[in-house]
């Protein structure tokens, strides 16, 4: 092997593995990013092992006079535990100032009023945006402004020129649609509740199914009227 050979293989090492690295940076980042920018959910059931480890934590701690950590922990506790039964902070009420101005900040929102202390009411710029996808970016924006299980984002398009692009999207920032936090309200904003939208939606489609015969037979009566005899 020539004497140059070996500090060449040395560089074309260390070059794979800083371009290694930044890779899986990249990948870290990458995910780090991803994981922050998906928004906070509550109702999931407490973890058994990660509980009865916390447990233990605690008992040695008190044991140990570790006054500060043990509080830490149990507040942490506490916290894990009203999450999961979906009851919000009362103590971390979003600020309804920063948030409408926070809210309004969304690409896409036109504007933002409080309908009562919980229920959050914005208006969008185009149908599409009328989606489960800005209300997860409005609500990403209070985060940082207090517990945002107490809040239910609703939607309305201010571009909407039928019934069903006017019904407002409703949802609690942490809960699936159609749940709500514990002792929160289940407030209809929609002029139209859901199951009278939906009715009068079959009943138009049963209307038009049912003109769709008189129709054809009208047309062929025409046609008929219309066509000399061979």
């Amino acid at each position: 092997m020539k004497r140059n050979a070996i500090p060449a293989i040395l560089v074309l090492t260390a070059a794979a593995l800083a371009a290694s690295a930044a890779g899986c940076s990249g990948a870290r980042d990458g995910a780090e990013s991803q994981a922050q920018a998906a928004p906070q959910r509550a109702g999931k059931p407490l973890d058994p092992g990660e509980t009865a480890a916390r447990l233990v934590k605690m008992r040695a701690q008190a044991l140990g006079g570790d006054q500060q950590g043990l509080q830490q922990n149990l507040q942490a506790l506490n916290q894990d535990f009203n999450r999961s039964i979906k009851l919000a902070d009362p103590s971390k009420r979003v600020d309804r100032e920063n948030a409408r101005i926070a809210a309004r900040s969304v690409k896409g929102v036109r504007s933002v009023v409080w309908i009562d202390n919980e229920n959050l009411f914005a208006i969008v710029g185009h149908n599409a945006e009328r989606s489960y996808d800005t209300v997860d970016a409005i609500c990403r924006q209070l985060e940082p402004l207090g517990d945002t299980l107490g809040v239910v984002v609703n939607l309305q398009s201010g571009a909407a020129r039928t019934g069903d692009e006017l019904e407002i999207l409703s949802r609690n920032c942490q809960l699936p649609p159609g749940e709500r936090a514990m002792a929160q309200s289940n407030r209809q904003i929609d002029a139209l509740p859901p199951q009278m939208r939906a009715q009068h939606r079959a009943n138009a489609d049963a209307a038009r199914r049912a003109e769709r015969p008189a129709e054809r037979a009208e047309s062929d009566r025409i046609i008929e009227a219309n066509t000399p005899e061979m």
